[in-house]
């Protein structure tokens, strides 16, 4: 029997591998027999037929995938966790402390975060890093942005998670608002209410702070850990967003 070979990668490959491993493997499947309950371990089906809209599909054939806690131990249908994926290609070791956040127990973990239905289709939800966790909640925090720019009063807005004693973390959404529209506590309290109304109501936002612009990139993209700084060091100056 062949030795396996033992892989060793730079930051830069490693992100490309996550890339590759999270995104290309997954297809629409075709099975539209199927109807029971998958496995944990989800395994490959035909393309075509049973492909639903808004979900990333089953694995091409070779590779398996499931969903995980911290942990890595498998979560149920329905349960939003960790995508964990193992095939043919992919990191086997990294020579250093992230090996724990990217290869564990011969599965590469992506650092997404989705959801399988009772077809076994999965679904993306968020990146790990944007999933915030409140009272034992898993809360993504592009689905409140969402809801948050349906709002006629919004313009822009990022949402985090900010520390909190009694729930671990609370959501807290920055938010810059259209023309005219006053950032007072009337207007939080509203749009607190329309992402109950939208979403659900343990998703909406706690903390709710009016913010002249958001801190971006150079080419446009929020800067998610800016917030999360700012989220974490307590409330900024009204009106202003660090860069």
């Amino acid at each position: 029997m062949p030795r396996r070979r033992i892989v060793l990668l730079s930051s830069a490959a490693v992100a490309v591998v996550a890339l590759v491993v999270g995104l290309l493997f997954l297809v629409p499947s075709d099975d539209s027999s199927h109807t029971a309950a998958a496995p944990a371990t989800t395994g490959a089906a035909p393309l075509g037929g049973d492909a639903a809209a808004g979900t990333t599909g089953r694995p091409v054939s070779g590779y398996e995938a499931k969903i995980v806690d911290d942990d890595m131990n498998e979560l149920p249908d329905g349960a939003v966790g960790k995508l964990a994926v193992r095939g043919p290609t992919g990191c086997r070791y990294l020579a250093d402390t992230r090996q724990s956040n990217y290869a564990r127990d011969g599965w590469n973990l992506t650092g997404d975060s989705f959801v399988r239905d009772a077809n076994g289709r999965l679904c993306f939800v968020a990146r790990s890093d944007d999933m915030i966790v409140s009272s034992g909640y898993n809360i993504a925090g592009p689905e409140v942005e969402a809801a948050l720019l349906s709002h006629p009063s919004v313009a822009e807005c990022g949402v985090v998670g900010a520390p909190d004693e009694a729930r671990g973390m609370i959501v807290k959404a920055y938010v810059v608002l259209t023309g005219g529209a006053l950032g007072d506590a009337a207007l939080a309290q509203t749009l607190q209410d329309h992402v109950k109304q939208t979403i659900a109501p343990y998703k909406y936002p706690r903390a709710v702070e009016f913010v002249a612009q958001l801190p971006k990139t150079e080419t446009g993209k929020l800067r998610r850990f800016a917030l999360r700084q700012m989220a974490a060091n307590g409330p900024a100056s009204p009106g202003i967003a660090a860069e």
